[in-house]
């Protein structure tokens, strides 16, 4: 491509990161690092009633621990700045006025109560819905009725009649409007403040953007932002629309959802790791081609373009997001694995803030017990329980267990053996239970069962021997003759 490769995030502070919102600022990041361009970050924030503070740092910050990085932005500064719109408002004010001046914009006196009771009359009559031309031209007199009653003026653009604008989307093909459909449009407020589609395309003209690539709820707006373009004689950038993420049900997914946890904060909290996130993001809508699905960041720069991106809808499978996430914890340092599940006992109030370097080091066994199974750390809570209760709780299936004839034996010889022990490892553990088969003649399942249970209150688990380890002789021991006692 000869012209250098820029592309944007511009995200409104009004929230958290949303899948969507990181998905787009993904497929920027790579579209740019592919071609060897600049991402850029910038903050979209006129719509103040919908601000949050300090959700632009929290979006940031998890953009970067997504692992992805961009060359200019409010936070690393840059030659086009400011980034952030409501520190741009004097330079989006000399276009407007440009505009103006030109008899390509107007002042609106028309109230919102007028606009909307029009718009009504206009969709009752079947009409697409347009702001009418006698708002166009207001007498001096007028003008002066107006301001007397206190009316502060929004600034309307004049769209011009039977033109047809066309998006040459990277994704979709070709996409025609016809501007007879749209009407004029506001693009400065009351207040001064510029809306969206009038200060996007100054932003992205001044900042150089040469590919827009945002979700299709965003297609709608492309005429209007042509027209734009048009209007100062500017070339536009080059667009893609994102297909729509759905929910397992096929349907929009509406951040109301709460089949699916949408946020990113949301993942991380739980213990899922940003590799992982960026690989599942990215399938969703794009596909390098085989069977291949594990990539890194670096793998998927390489991989990266707009014509395997799909322009059909892309469904948020759960399940396989939980399945990547299980792909590359499994294939992580134990100690790492090991300070991402702490906090997750810690808040079940099964270990202290402050660990001993031997407790520590249990933790850590116990983790590595079942690094292989989590989908995301904070299943560490439930899957060892059993470590930190006093009390034993049997599933359904280990109830049944507790009624088979030979588990009182079987325990019995169990307690009998290992009490008799001077050591308590692994390897001891393995010992006695071939004492207790050939005390009691009970193998395979009717003998580990009956020690499972007994000891977890599990039927199934990770390897025994090292289950029974971790919890300890006095624990493993107290357990047992507690069903033994109970008369199971």
């Amino acid at each position: 491509m000869a012209k250098e490769i820029r592309t944007r995030y511009a995200p409104s502070p009004t929230g958290h990161l949303h899948i969507g919102g990181a998905r787009t600022a993904l497929f920027n990041y790579l579209f740019a690092k592919h071609h060897g361009g600049s991402f850029i970050v910038r903050i979209e924030d006129t719509d103040q009633t919908r601000n949050k503070e300090n959700a632009d740092e929290e979006q940031m910050k998890n953009l970067k621990w997504l692992g992805v990085t961009w060359e200019e932005g409010t936070d690393v500064g840059g030659p086009y700045g400011p980034y952030r719109q409501t520190e741009r408002l004097d330079i989006y004010r000399k276009y407007i006025d440009q505009l103006l001046a030109e008899g390509k914009a107007y002042y609106c006196y028309a109230t919102k109560e007028e606009l909307d009771a029009e718009r009504e009359e206009q969709l009752a009559r079947g009409e697409t819905p347009r702001i009418l031309e006698k708002h166009r031209h207001v007498t001096d007199e007028q003008r002066a009725q107006y301001e007397a009653e206190g009316r502060v003026p929004s600034i309307h653009f004049l769209v011009l009649d039977d033109r047809e604008y066309v998006v040459n989307d990277l994704i979709r093909g070709q996409v025609t409007f016809n501007s007879n459909e749209m009407g004029d449009f506001v693009i400065c407020r009351p207040d001064g403040i510029p809306t969206y589609n009038f200060a996007v395309v100054v932003d992205d003209y001044l900042m150089k953007i040469s590919h827009v690539i945002r979700g299709e709820e965003h297609l709608s707006n492309t005429p209007r932002q042509l027209m734009i373009y048009e209007a100062f004689g500017w070339e536009a950038p080059d667009f893609a629309h994102l297909a729509l993420i759905l929910n397992q049900d096929g349907k929009k997914m509406s951040k109301r959802d709460e089949s699916i946890l949408q946020f990113i904060e949301q993942y991380r909290d739980l213990g899922f790791l940003p590799e992982a996130i960026v690989n599942f993001l990215v399938l969703l809508g794009w596909s390098p081609g085989g069977e291949e699905e594990i990539f890194l960041m670096e793998d998927l720069i390489k991989l990266f373009s707009m014509d395997r991106v799909n322009k059909s809808p892309a469904v948020f499978d759960a399940t396989k997001m939980n399945w990547m996430n299980n792909f590359y914890l499994k294939r992580q340092p134990l100690d790492m694995i090991t300070d991402m599940c702490i906090p997750h006992l810690q808040k079940a109030g099964f270990i202290e803030e402050n660990l001993s370097a031997e407790k520590r080091e249990w933790v850590r066994s116990i983790v590595g017990l079942y690094q292989e199974q989590m989908s995301y750390c904070a299943q560490i809570v439930p899957l060892a329980a059993l470590f930190f209760l006093d009390e034993v709780v049997y599933d359904e299936e280990a109830t049944l267990v507790l009624k088979e004839p030979q588990l009182p034996e079987v325990l019995a010889s169990f307690v009998k053996h290992l009490s008799a022990q001077d050591a308590y490892n692994v390897d001891v553990i393995k010992a006695v239970l071939k004492d207790v088969q050939k005390e009691t003649g009970y193998k395979g399942k009717a003998l580990f069962m009956p020690v499972r249970v007994g000891a977890t209150g599990q039927a199934h688990g990770r390897d025994l021997a090292e289950t029974l380890y971790l919890l300890g002789r006095d624990k493993v021991i107290a357990r047992a003759e507690q069903v033994i006692a109970n008369g199971q």
